[in-house]
């Protein structure tokens, strides 16, 4: 096996390295003045189970996370295997995210995206500085598994599916 040193690395060896870990995708989103605003996310984890935290990562540059940070109350749908579009669409830089996705909210103004294989509303528990990210805990306060199926699977930079 052959070490890189930390010195040569660059972000685009750095994200073929990271590109070798298969990961979930999610769908971090609220309403924002009436309108739906989310993102896909990659890095999600489970963290503890009292209090009930999860945690995702974030780029610092992302113009719609500083917008949903400011939210009260936020949905996180797991994606699942038929909706590689969607996650595709709320990837995008511009234009509407949400066109032609179809979406929910709860009473608190967390959006979930239908079809998805289960729904977590939550409200921001802790941020923390990381890098050229932040690492946000949030804390769950209810959830929804309304369609049990295969979830969406990122890795190697396209979408898999799992062995069944």
């Amino acid at each position: 096996m052959e070490w890189v040193s930390i010195s040569q690395i660059d972000g685009s060896s750095l994200r073929s390295v990271f590109a070798c870990f298969p990961s979930g995708v999610v769908a971090l989103c609220a309403l924002i003045d009436g309108v739906p605003t989310g993102m896909a996310i990659s890095s999600f984890t489970s963290v503890s189970l009292e209090p009930a935290l999860v945690s995702i990562c974030i780029q610092k540059s992302s113009s719609t996370w500083q917008k949903l940070e400011r939210c009260d109350w936020t949905g996180l749908s797991i994606l699942g295997a038929s909706q590689a579009e969607t996650c595709r669409q709320l990837s995008q830089k511009t234009g509407d995210r949400f066109a032609n996705v179809e979406w929910s909210s709860s009473p608190r103004g967390a959006v979930f995206i239908n079809g998805a294989i289960a729904c977590l509303e939550c409200r921001f528990y802790k941020t923390v500085d990381a890098g050229d990210h932040i690492l946000a805990l949030l804390e769950l306060s209810a959830h929804s598994v309304p369609q049990p199926a295969q979830p969406l699977v990122f890795h190697d930079r396209r979408f898999r599916e799992l062995a069944v």
